[in-house]
This record gives C-alpha cells, sequence and structure tokens, in this order.
C-alpha cells in the first residue's frame, strides 16, 4: 500500500482510501484531513506494526504534577462520564495536550483487552505516533471527533471506536483531552453519537471549572442570552481585573459575542464592550451577588442576562447604585423542582444542555422518583416551554386503545369513533415536549410506529392516508432495563438508542440527600391560606429516616394526609403520620397478634414483609405480583389492607 501513496495523494483518493477501509461513502472531514496529515506530513504507514510509545511512571508523574487541583476535578468528572457509559465496553481516558494518558477508568474485566490496544497510563496517543485516533485528532483539529474502527489510520487501531474532545485551557488552547474509547468493533454508530454527546458535555464542564478555578482572584462576568442558562454549562466567562480590564474569556463569551477570536475581547476595557464600567460591575457583584440583570451588547445590541462574582476573599458591601436598567426577577430556576440533591443537580444539569439541543431523554428510575416531574422541568427549561407539555402514560392505557390515543384518527376510521376524529398526543404535543411514561410497557407492533414518526417527523393517524408533519421533543421514562429486554428481545433496538440521547438515572427518595427540602416544599404546596403547616422535629425526624419504598408519590400522600389532620394546629406531628413510618404498627404485630386472627405475631411480620418485597420487586404492579403469586388481585388486594401497606399510588 505505500507505494500507492509515496507522492501526495489528491483528497479524492484519500476519500476512496477510506471507503475502501470503512465501506462507508460518507467520510467526515476531520478523519480525511488526520489522513492527509499521516501520509504527508508525517510520512506514516498504515499497515505498520504496534509500536507504541509509553512513557516512564517519573515522567507520567510530573506530567500529573503540572495540572495541580484540576487532575481531581477532571477525574471526578470521568467517574460521572463512565456512570453513564458503563456496561458498554468503554474506557474513559484523561490525556495531557501531547496526547499522554494521564487517567483511565476501565471495566476491571477488560484490562487486559485495553493494554493490548496500547491504552495504558503513560502511552502517547498523538497522531505522529499513532496515526489518526480520537486523542491525537481532537488535539490537531482542536475539536471534538470520532474515530470509528476502521477510519483509524493505524490498522492495529481498527478495532478500537474513539469520542475525544478537548479540553480548552483559558486562553483557547488545548490543555488536555478527554476521551472515551471501546476495545471492540461491535460498537455502532448510533451509541458513538450518543457516547459523544456525553464526552463533550464532561469536557465543557471541566474547562469550565478550570475557568473560574484559574481566575478565582479576579472579577467574573457570568453572562448568556437565555437567564436560565446563566451558571450552567453554556454560560459566558469573563475574568476582569480590579481596573476593568479583561483578562480572559471562555469560548461561549467569543461565539455570543459575535467574536471570532479570543484577541479581539482580552486586554480590552470593559466598558468597550458592554454598556456599563467596573463600578457598575463592582457593585453588582457586592451588593447583588444572587441577582441577575439585563444588559445589551454595544457592538450588536444583543440581549444578555448577566451575573457577576467577586474575587474570592473579597468582602461584600453596599455600595451607592449607579444609574443602570433596573435589576429583573430571575427566571425561576428549574432546579427548584427537583431538589439540591447532587445526583438530581447533575441530572438537571445535562438534561438542560442537551435537551435544549433536541437530544431526546431518557429517564430511568423506580416508581415514584419523581420522572414527570423531572420531565416537566426539563420542558420549563426549554426555548419551546410555552408550548405544550403532553404525557402519556404507556402502560395505563388498554392496549387496543394505545394506537389510537398516540396517532390520533379520522372520522369514521372505526366503529363508536368519535364524528371529529381524534388528533392524537404525538400532534397535541407537535412544537413542545411528549413525555412518554412507561415506554418499557409499549407493544412492539407501536414500538415499530413510534420509530417511524420519530425518524420521518410525521404521522399518519387511523384511518388516514396522508402524512401530517409533527415537530417532536421527546422525553421517555421507565422502571424497566431497557437493554436488558432489547436482549431478550422485547424492546426494538433501534427505538432504544432513538429514544436514548442521553440517559439520567434518578435516585429513589432514601438515597437523597436533599428529603428535608422536599418535605419542606411539598409541605409547602398543602398550604392554607398562604401558610404552610409546621411539622415538629421527632415527626420530622421519623420522616427523615423512613426507607420510602413509594419513593416520593408515597412521601407526597403521607404529608398531604398528615396536612389535612394537623390542620387545627397547624404542626404535623407524630401523632397524625401512619404507624408503619412511626414504628407502633411494627411493634404491635411483633408483640401479638391482630385483633380476631389465629396468627402469632412474627408469622404476620414475615408474610406482610414477603409481601411487601414481592410488591416492590414488581414494581407495585398488582397484575404482576397476583399472577407471581398465583392468587388473584381481590386475594392481594385483601392481604393489602390486613398488612395495612401502603399502595405508592
Amino acid at each position: 500500500m505505500s507505494h500507492v501513496l509515496s507522492a501526495r495523494p489528491p483528497s479524492s483518493q484519500i476519500t476512496r482510501l477510506l471507503q475502501a477501509r470503512t465501506g462507508m461513502t460518507q467520510v467526515a472531514a476531520h478523519v480525511a484531513k488526520s489522513w492527509d496529515r499521516c501520509l504527508n506530513r508525517y510520512s506514516m504507514e498504515p499497515d505498520a506494526e504496534r509500536n507504541t510509545i509509553v512513557l516512564d511512571a517519573d515522567s507520567v508523574r510530573a506530567r500529573q504534577q503540572t495540572f495541580g487541583e484540576l487532575l481531581g476535578v477532571a477525574r471526578a468528572e470521568m467517574e460521572n462520564l463512565y456512570e453513564q457509559i458503563a456496561g458498554s465496553g468503554y474506557a474513559v481516558i484523561l490525556s495531557d495536550a501531547d496526547a499522554v494518558v494521564l487517567s483511565a477508568i476501565t471495566d476491571p474485566g477488560l484490562k487486559r483487552e485495553f493494554r493490548g490496544a496500547g491504552l495504558w497510563i503513560g502511552a502517547v496517543w498523538s497522531e505522529q505516533n499513532e496515526g489518526t485516533n480520537g486523542l491525537g485528532t481532537a488535539i490537531a483539529e482542536r475539536m471534538p471527533v470520532t474515530v470509528h474502527c476502521g477510519e483509524h489510520f493505524r490498522r492495529y487501531n481498527v478495532g478500537l471506536s474513539c469520542c475525544g474532545a478537548p479540553i480548552l485551557d483559558v486562553d483557547g488552547s488545548v490543555l488536555a483531552v478527554l476521551d472515551a474509547s471501546a476495545a471492540s468493533s461491535a460498537d455502532t454508530r448510533p451509541v458513538q453519537s450518543h457516547t459523544m454527546a456525553l464526552v463533550s458535555m464532561s469536557a465543557n464542564l471541566i474547562a469550565r471549572c478550570h475557568f473560574l478555578s484559574r481566575f478565582k482572584d479576579a472579577w467574573v462576568l457570568r453572562f448568556h442570552s437565555r437567564a436560565e442558562f446563566v451558571g450552567l454549562l453554556h454560560e459566558a466567562l469573563m475574568a476582569i481585573d480590579g481596573n476593568g480590564r479583561i483578562l480572559a474569556v471562555n469560548e461561549s463569551a467569543v461565539v455570543q459575542l459575535g467574536m471570532s477570536t479570543r484577541a479581539q475581547l482580552v486586554g480590552r476595557l470593559l466598558d468597550d464592550i458592554l454598556p456599563f464600567d467596573f463600578a457598575t460591575l463592582e457593585q453588582r457583584a457586592s451588593s447583588e451577588p444572587a441577582s441577575l440583570w439585563p444588559m445589551r451588547d454595544i457592538a450588536y445590541g444583543r440581549r444578555f442576562f448577566a451575573n457577576a462574582r467577586a474575587p474570592l476573599g473579597h468582602h461584600h458591601r453596599a455600595l451607592p447604585a449607579p444609574a443602570v436598567a433596573p435589576t429583573v426577577a430571575a427566571v425561576v430556576p428549574a432546579r427548584q423542582h427537583v431538589g439540591s440533591d447532587p445526583r438530581m443537580q447533575h441530572n438537571l444539569n445535562c438534561g438542560r444542555q442537551l435537551f435544549g439541543r433536541r437530544v431526546p431523554i431518557l429517564l430511568q428510575g423506580a416508581t415514584g422518583t419523581g420522572k414527570e416531574v423531572f420531565a416537566k422541568a426539563l420542558h420549563r427549561a426549554s426555548s419551546w416551554a410555552e408550548r405544550p407539555f403532553v404525557a402519556v402514560n404507556c402502560a395505563a392505557i388498554p392496549e387496543a386503545l394505545i394506537e389510537s390515543e398516540l396517532f390520533g384518527y379520522t372520522r369514521g376510521a372505526f366503529t363508536d369513533a368519535a364524528r371529529e376524529g381524534h388528533v392524537g398526543k404525538i400532534r397535541q404535543s407537535s412544537g413542545g415536549t411528549l413525555f412518554l411514561d412507561e415506554i418499557g410497557d409499549m407493544p412492539l407492533a407501536l414500538q415499530t410506529r413510534l420509530l417511524r414518526v420519530l425518524e420521518e417527523h410525521e404521522i399518519v393517524p387511523l384511518g388516514g392516508d396522508s402524512a401530517i408533519p409533527v415537530d417532536l421533543h421527546p422525553i421517555s421514562a421507565t422502571h424497566h432495563d431497557l437493554l436488558q429486554m432489547v436482549q431478550l428481545g422485547t424492546f426494538r433496538e433501534d427505538l432504544y438508542y432513538r429514544l436514548n440521547g442521553i440517559t439520567l438515572d434518578l435516585p429513589t427518595l432514601r438515597e437523597r440527600t436533599d428529603k428535608r427540602e422536599l418535605i419542606q416544599t411539598l409541605l409547602a404546596e398543602e398550604a392554607s391560606q398562604g401558610r404552610p403547616p409546621g411539622i415538629d422535629e421527632a415527626a420530622l425526624q421519623r420522616l427523615l429516616d423512613y426507607p420510602w419504598p413509594g419513593n416520593i408519590r408515597q412521601l407526597r400522600n403521607v404529608l398531604r394526609t398528615a396536612a389535612a389532620l394537623g390542620g387545627d394546629r397547624g404542626c404535623i406531628g407524630l401523632a397524625h403520620l401512619p404507624r408503619e413510618i412511626t414504628g407502633e404498627h411494627r411493634h404491635a404485630v411483633v408483640a401479638a397478634p391482630a385483633p380476631g386472627s389465629d396468627e402469632p405475631g412474627p408469622l404476620r411480620t414475615a408474610e406482610r414483609d414477603a409481601l411487601r418485597r414481592e410488591l416492590e420487586r414488581m414494581h407495585w404492579n398488582i397484575s404482576r405480583t397476583a399472577e407471581l403469586l398465583g392468587v388473584s388481585r381481590n386475594t392481594l388486594y385483601r392481604k393489602i389492607r390486613k398488612h395495612e401497606i401502603v399502595l405508592p399510588d
């Protein structure tokens, strides 16, 4: 092959070579450019044997130390990323700007496979050494790249599937690269697209943390054209010294201010760019650090919402207010609807960034964990928040009706059809958000129709013969393991990857760290005449200690009942809580048989515990639990009443 490529080949020849290697008619521009560099700048041989360069431990340690605290930040985000893609055969890798691997998280069962592929600490994966690959090519292109199997220049790397994204330094240069690589050609492009979005987001998060840490002793202006994005991943950041001169900006600031390079902003005075001076910035950061205010840039008059952070150690003080536009109330943040638990906040940040870019979201979580509330929070934070939010519970609609409910029907489509026809949930949601709850319970035949609608963005109602265009933004939710269902053949693989732009796992209530806050929020919703009921410390502690098998839905029902019972005093006490929460019921059952029962206390307790365990295992589905236990639904309900088990609903 080398004799054919000895002279500089035209781009069309490189394209043909890539097409022959990959079997694909379309060749990514960054891959073709990388191959051109490998052939003509580095004079590399695609069929050469592996000779991966690996630095010694002291050299690696020295490179790691240059990162300081940032290496810990990066490692934490790598762990978050790995949790998102665990089980899919990927390793998460961090390299420096020379493509030297500094850290990696790998499935223990695949370590030997990755080591055989040359992916280990100290390995040098620059283009000059390893040809086209996720780490080296991301550095060369200064942009996120995917390199799939045969797109790798070195033939011995064609078993790899790589997604690399550069982590930019405060001056815009490449500081490091975050990469997710699978040492298996079984990886598919839809999976890789999903992984690439996660890797890019994690790289941006690390870069943002680095910027804020690097300029902790400077004034930082944070802004975005949408108020709810200030403080999140894609906010613009501008570091300013005590004289009002711009020290640095991030990539988002360059883009939002309509500039082409950082050099057009760095070194200039703040009031050259924005319609206020440093004194105004100082006043805002000192007296109103949590407030957002509107502003417009001087060049184009574009509107932004801004917030300012004072240097670390700066003492806030009240300053005379300058003549500026009045402060506007910040948009009610979506985060108040999902609590302050770190996992929920991470989910919310990821979900808002991706859903705003039309990436479909899949919510995974046990029954009652607040999947619909979370979906509504994403909807409220989107640019189509004023359009409908349409929820469909795929498990609650009878199978015979779900097709007409989803897709609608024309007049006279079937017997008993409404005279005027029916629009259907999908068309109702057009332009807004379609929430498909319990998507794992959708029949296979309808999964095929739904996939077609999602891919073609048009729908044909039952009884109709013409397609109607729809604008869809889907969020799906389930308590099932959809990937396992795919393997069992009960859920379509192509639909799974079409709905799963990203999977967000919602923790159970007992795993959350913000239960106290959630209790106060739910009590506020039960407020009578604007005053939420109080709760004494003993009752609150019992609520915090209870395991909540029915999750937030059960908590809401308990608080609603307790608030009604404690309404006269305006305060909830232990007497207003159910016995399974206070512990009185459990002790009474163990101590003595229930009145009118021939069963001893321990036996009754054992039956109750076994019944609750099976209900939880079946996610509180009465029909499935009854079938599992070999009893009728009525018998199961009698047992539930007998043991005073509180159902989540």
